[in-house]
């Protein structure tokens, strides 16, 4: 009854969220505080997801990920059709939102305050941690939620690279495809009902994080 595609969509968002909100973070930190030649290709590069189509997305993978891809060769493992697969499609498409998001809210960091953290013998990783951090709290946390949402909403690219497997890769969206397929429509309206409103639920969380809003 679609319990399965559940799991595995929280599994996968879950997992995938924590990878892109590691990754986003860092690369919105190196793009918004660092300046070196070719920053501007770098962020280009970050940002392709968004507009390219899922299938190219989900080539992409096919090619970094399957048989003679990088990933192969560096780990002699094949991980296309696999959990993991769906998990690396989620985090792909997703990442652009959290670096963009991270950008923004750490150039909003007075650089000031970094600079008087630094001069009172702060290190650079505690600066971050203490300072950057807590001031670009409300910016990292709506990328975040953002950034689940993408991920548990994520088809096309899931679909090339992780298959449709019901109790392996089937994803909520996936799940939705097949019950369509299938005239289940009952089903359907449960789950479209259920992603409808979880989507509702972080717009109105990222809403309440806007600056200046304290309800």
């Amino acid at each position: 009854m679609g319990w399965q595609a559940f799991r595995i969509s929280v599994e996968v968002t879950a997992v995938a969220t924590v990878l892109v909100v590691v990754v986003g973070t860092a690369a919105g930190l190196l793009l918004a505080r660092v300046r070196f030649f070719g920053v501007q290709l770098v962020e280009a590069l970050l940002m392709l997801p968004l507009v390219l189509p899922p299938s190219v997305v989900g080539y992409y993978l096919l090619r970094f990920l399957g048989a003679g891809g990088p990933v192969e060769a560096l780990l002699k493992v094949n991980v296309v059709f696999t959990w993991a697969a769906a998990v690396f499609a989620s985090a792909v498409v997703a990442l652009p939102l959290m670096v963009q998001a991270a950008k923004t809210a750490i150039r909003g960091v007075d650089p000031v305050l970094e600079n008087a953290a630094r001069t009172l013998g702060s290190s650079e990783a505690a600066v971050f941690f203490r300072v950057t951090l807590p001031l670009a709290r409300r910016g990292l946390i709506a990328g975040t939620v953002l950034s689940a949402a993408r991920a548990l909403g994520e088809f096309g690219a899931t679909l090339m690279v992780a298959g449709n497997r019901p109790g392996h890769t089937q994803t909520l969206p996936l799940f939705v495809y097949d019950a369509v397929q299938n005239q289940q429509y009952g089903l359907v309206n449960l789950v479209v009902g259920l992603l409808t409103g979880f989507g509702l639920i972080c717009f109105i969380v990222i809403g309440r994080l806007e600056p200046g809003r304290t309800k």
